[in-house]
């Protein structure tokens, strides 16, 4: 399996960049920071997110799901 690269200009990404590349709604990001499951950091009321940490996190979610789908059809 091929790692992801997110192939964005930035090193610190903020809510709306990672909205946008995963085509999801910012709740859905900011759930995920307020519950640790994306490292990330807050400046005042604004959360970023390492670039590198947030391709990790890209690869260990698929990493995890492709695992679960060969347990789950075994």
């Amino acid at each position: 399996m091929e790692r992801i690269t997110v192939d964005l200009p930035k090193d610190w990404l903020s809510v709306a960049d990672i909205c946008e590349y995963m085509d999801v709604s910012p709740y859905v990001v900011t759930r995920m920071l307020r519950a640790e499951e994306l490292p990330a950091v807050k400046m005042g009321r604004e959360w970023r997110v390492a670039r590198g940490d947030f391709e990790d996190w890209l690869n260990l979610q698929r990493l995890t799901s492709s695992l679960r789908l060969r347990i789950d059809t075994g």
